[in-house]
């Protein structure tokens, strides 16, 4: 493929509800444009944008690709994005690297979360949206029954550029508007026919030239005048209309039978914005101060690394959209992030899984960087004398953990080492030691993806893993005072050990161990005095219900004694272990349960289910009201956190995917009895296994 100056280059990024065509639509354009000599399909797992095993299997796509085409002397890079929520780090990487944004439904489809969740990554990067309606040539499909459904939710921008003309249930053609042609698709080919139209055609052609007449006021008073707008004056105030977000272009089509994609792309490239009209780049310096890109070949280099993958072959590859100068063998690698520069690696394109050598990344273009080992996803390219760094991926946050058991022993090291490989490629999967309950936790977006990691782990890296629900961590204190005594005495020949110590413990406020002393007459000698601190830090670390960290705890050392001879400081350290060992069970130790507060984001009308749920979980609302975003509510609650395993799905399923949360560790109380009773009968138990 030839190189393309910026002003011919359209990045896209193709998103919306899973299941609507968005890859079938995808792998349509790529097949009109000759990029591929046979149309693949989903289900037959032979398409260019879901090339990955799991993909293939699971018959959807997982993770952004990204293919090229030339089409009217442009190139059209097109980004497909999973339209599954587990996937929505997908929807991020292409939303990142894309100028504008064909958002894919089907005919017969309403106001779906997937389209809703597309609109507003779109309008969080304040790109171009386009709106494909697909399949509108399928049996019991209704274009303009989804037409309207859309215009009745999103308003007056949403504006009819090509329809089909419906002969009953049977599409016989598709209109576009701008020109006033019909066409028909015989064998895939467009041609010709003369113009029909109907009722639902001539009210498309007037919303059409109402919508256009809006963004210029030359058009407006032609329009308010009663003169018909000329195809040029439509065509001009559509694209000006797009790329200054007035309107938003709605096509049909079908990608089965890659009926009125070729309208699609012609629109793409007449009216989506290039890279250096679309809403300019901030960058922040070092000084913190916010710079403007310029979207110049002669520009400092600017690029941005929006995704990452391990290819078994070629190594890592890394994915950047250059907004500024351009990338060659010769351009310095600087990283805002790490500070350093490398040397570039091969610089390749790629269609789905096929790879071409190139030898420039040109300005607005996007290409693949291998073998750059210190880059990230999210990480700054620039030019050492001019650093800035650019805003990053905006990736969902993990919302499911479980534990993660490893199959075979010994293997531990090996999995966790896959798993950061798998966390470098996917940013929304989180992989923590929890050092406390002595697990491993792999968190992600859902039970799907996690799935999926678990799946790429075994075919990837050779190593097995189960998961399970994972340990909460507990803590214990005590809820009165005490005064017990600690003695240590050891005598096996020769020098000996004695230890003896009277400590005071007491319930406080704070979490950490207090430690004093009241020692008087030099009973205890104060050089033993941090010794018997470190055998009380030492015991604290497992509390005498459950073995849990105790918290809360004042020590006070008033009285003991001691031996000339055999007194060290291991002898008053093992004593203190033994005071505390007596101490506790006389103080009346509790288990505390970690509480978190809920911020819970959900649709006006699913506000009493969530609420219902959030009090089965033992959590206390605290106050509601309407959230930032329309038609939403916001929720705040505390709630234990054993609780909160698996309200993820449950908010999902709710709020069919609509809803979302965030919760974050507040404090620790104590667990009611009940819960108390089930922690320490599972202590023991995990202690007899």
């Amino acid at each position: 493929m030839k190189a393309y100056t910026v002003n011919n280059i359209r990045n896209i990024a193709i998103a919306g509800h899973t299941g609507k065509g968005k890859t079938a639509l995808s792998e349509a354009m790529l097949y009109v444009a000759g990029v591929t000599d046979r149309l693949g399909k989903v289900a037959d797992g032979n398409t260019i944008m879901d090339y990955d095993a799991e993909e293939k299997k699971r018959k959807c796509s997982i993770s952004a690709a990204c293919a090229s085409l030339e089409w009217r002397d442009t190139k059209i890079n097109l980004l497909d994005a999973p339209g599954k929520f587990d996937f929505a780090g997908g929807m991020a990487e292409a939303m990142r690297a894309a100028d504008c944004a064909v958002i894919v439904t089907s005919a017969g489809s309403g106001i779906d979360v997937g389209l809703e969740k597309a609109i507003k990554a779109a309008d969080a990067r304040k790109i171009a949206k386009f709106f494909a309606i697909t399949k509108v040539d399928s049996d019991n499909r209704d274009f303009y029954k989804t037409f309207d459904a859309l215009k009745a939710e999103l308003g007056n921008k949403l504006c009819p550029v090509v329809v089909p003309y419906m002969n009953g249930p049977v599409c016989e053609a598709f209109v576009n508007l701008c020109s006033n042609r019909a066409f028909k698709y015989p064998n895939g080919r467009p041609q010709e026919i003369d113009l029909v139209s109907d009722d639902n055609i001539l009210a498309m052609r007037a919303a059409l030239e109402e919508a256009v007449a809006t963004v210029d006021e030359e058009l407006m008073e032609k329009f308010f005048e009663g003169e018909p707008l000329t195809n040029e004056e439509i065509i001009h105030g559509l694209t000006k209309g797009v790329e200054t977000g007035e309107i938003w272009p709605v096509y049909a089509c079908s990608a089965t039978k890659v009926d009125g994609c070729d309208m699609l792309l012609d629109a793409i490239v007449y009216s989506a914005p290039s890279p250096d009209k679309a809403e300019p780049e901030i960058a922040t310096t070092e000084d913190g101060d916010e710079i403007e890109i310029e979207c110049k070949a002669d520009a400092p280099l600017a690029a941005i690394c929006y995704k990452t993958i391990a290819d078994p072959f070629v190594g890592k590859m890394s994915f950047v959209k250059v907004l500024a100068g351009k990338i060659n063998a010769e351009t310095p690698a600087y990283n805002a992030r790490t500070g350093e520069s490398q040397r570039m690696g091969k610089l390749v394109t790629v269609n789905g899984i096929k790879q071409e050598d190139v030898k420039e990344i040109g300005t607005g273009d996007i290409g693949v960087i291998t073998k750059l080992s210190g880059l990230a996803t999210g990480d700054t390219l620039c030019s050492a004398k001019n650093v800035f760094t650019l805003a990053p991926v905006s990736f969902p946050a993990p919302s499911l953990s479980m534990a993660v058991v490893v199959k075979k022993k010994g293997e531990e090291d090996k999995v966790a080492s896959g798993l950061r490989k798998i966390m470098a490629e996917d940013p929304t999967v989180s992989f923590v030691s929890n050092d406390e309950t002595k697990e491993m936790v792999l968190s992600g977006l859902g039970e799907q993806h996690l799935e999926v990691v678990v799946s790429k782990l075994k075919a990837k890296y050779g190593v097995e893993i189960d998961l399970k629900i994972p340990k909460v961590a507990y803590r214990e204190t005590i809820r009165k005072s005490c005064q017990v005594q600690g003695r240590h005495k050891k005598q096996s020949g020769g020098s000996g050990q004695f230890g003896d110590v009277f400590i005071r413990f007491e319930p406080h406020t704070g979490d950490e161990l207090i430690f004093e002393t009241e020692v008087v007459g030099g009973s205890v000698p104060k050089n033993f005095f941090p010794a018997v601190e470190k055998g009380l830090q030492e015991a604290i670390l497992k509390g005498p219900l459950a073995g849990y960290p105790m918290v809360g705890l004042k020590a006070v050392l008033y009285d003991g004694s001691y031996h000339p001879v055999d007194s060290n400081e291991m002898a008053f350290k093992t004593a203190a272990k033994i005071a505390y060992k007596n101490g506790m069970a006389q103080a009346n130790p509790v288990i505390l349960e970690p509480i978190g507060e809920l911020k819970v984001y959900m649709p006006d009308a699913n506000l009493g289910d969530i609420m219902g749920d959030i009090t089965k979980r033992r959590g206390r609302v605290l106050g509601m009201g309407a959230a930032d975003e329309p038609k939403m509510q916001e929720l705040v609650a505390e709630v234990p956190m054993a609780e909160m395993g698996d309200f993820s799905t449950t908010l999902r399923s709710v709020t069919a995917g609509r809803g979302y949360f965030t919760l974050e560790f507040a404090r620790y109380e104590d667990a009611p009895s009940m819960v108390a009773q089930k922690v320490i009968e599972e202590a023991k138990k995990d202690m007899e296994d």
